[in-house]
C-alpha cells in the first residue's frame, strides 16, 4: 500500500470502463470495493487482482436501489474504515427513436443513468463530509454536450449527471472533488443493450473507430492522483481519429 493509497468504490465495475478503471487504480495501489449486478465477473475480477497484489472486494449492487446503495456504501466503510473516492460508473444505453415510444427503455437509463449517480452522492455525501473529504468522479458522455438522433433520452441523462456535478462541486466547500468524465465513443457492452434495428445499425457504424476503456480509465487515474487541493472538474476523451 502506498502513502497515496485511496479507498476507492466503483459502479458498473464488472465489465469496459468500471473493470478498467478497478485495474489501472489498483495497480496504482489504491484499495478497491467493487460493485455490479454480476457477481461472478466480480469474484474474477477481484480475485485477479488480489493475486497481484492488490487490495479489493465486491458486493453485489443494484444502483436503482437507493437502499443497496447505501449498503454498499457502508460496507466498503466497514471494511476499509473511509470512502475516498466514489466512480459513479454503472450506465445503459437502449437507443431508440422517440417514436419509437420505447418508454420501458426510457425509465430504464433515468433509473441507471441519473438515479444511480444521485444514489451514489446520497451515500457517499455524509461520509466524505464526516471524514473530512472525498472525490466524486461521474460517468457521463460526449452525449452530456450535445443531443443526437436515437438518443434523446440518454443525452438527457448525460445532460442531468454533468448538471449535477457541476452543482456538487459548486456547492462544495472544497473538502469534497468532484470530476466529470465524459468518454466519447468507447470499446464496451453498453452498445448490446440496444434493441432498437435501427439504432443497433446506426451505432455499429459510429463504434467503427473506438476508445478502449483503458483509455478513460488512464483519465480517471490521473483526476483521482491529483494533490488534495487540485480539482479536475471536466475531461472529455475521444478517439483521436473520429470527431465523435
Amino acid at each position: 500500500m502506498t502513502q497515496t493509497s485511496k479507498v476507492v468504490l466503483v459502479t458498473g465495475a464488472s465489465s469496459g470502463i468500471g473493470e478498467s478503471t478497478a485495474r489501472r487504480l489498483a495497480a496504482d495501489g489504491h484499495r478497491l470495493f467493487l460493485g455490479a449486478r454480476r457477481t461472478d465477473r466480480l469474484d474474477e475480477l477481484t480475485g485477479e487482482l488480489t493475486a497481484a497484489g492488490g487490495t479489493a472486494a465486491f458486493r453485489r449492487l443494484d444502483v436503482t436501489d437507493a437502499a443497496d446503495v447505501q449498503a454498499f456504501v457502508s460496507a466498503a466503510r466497514e471494511r476499509y474504515g473511509r470512502v475516498d473516492v466514489l466512480v459513479n460508473n454503472a450506465g445503459v444505453m437502449p437507443l431508440s427513436p422517440l417514436e419509437a415510444l420505447r418508454t420501458d427503455e426510457w425509465d430504464r437509463m433515468i433509473d441507471v443513468n441519473l438515479r444511480g449517480v444521485l444514489h451514489g452522492i446520497a451515500a457517499a455525501l455524509p461520509v466524505m463530509r464526516a471524514q473530512g473529504g472525498g472525490h466524486f468522479v461521474n460517468i457521463a458522455s460526449v452525449g452530456a454536450y450535445e443531443a443526437s438522433p436515437t438518443a434523446a433520452v440518454y443525452c438527457a441523462t448525460k445532460f442531468a449527471v454533468r448538471a449535477i456535478s457541476e452543482g456538487l462541486r459548486q456547492e462544495s466547500t472544497g473538502d469534497i472533488r468532484v470530476t466529470l468524465v465524459s468518454p466519447g465513443v468507447t470499446e464496451s457492452e453498453l452498445a448490446e443493450g440496444i434493441s432498437d434495428p435501427t439504432a443497433r445499425e446506426a451505432m455499429r457504424a459510429y463504434r467503427a473507430v473506438a476508445l478502449p476503456a483503458s483509455a478513460v480509465a488512464e483519465a480517471i487515474a490521473y483526476a483521482v492522483s491529483q494533490p488534495r487541493q487540485v480539482d479536475v472538474n471536466e475531461l472529455v476523451v475521444r478517439p483521436a481519429a473520429s470527431a465523435q
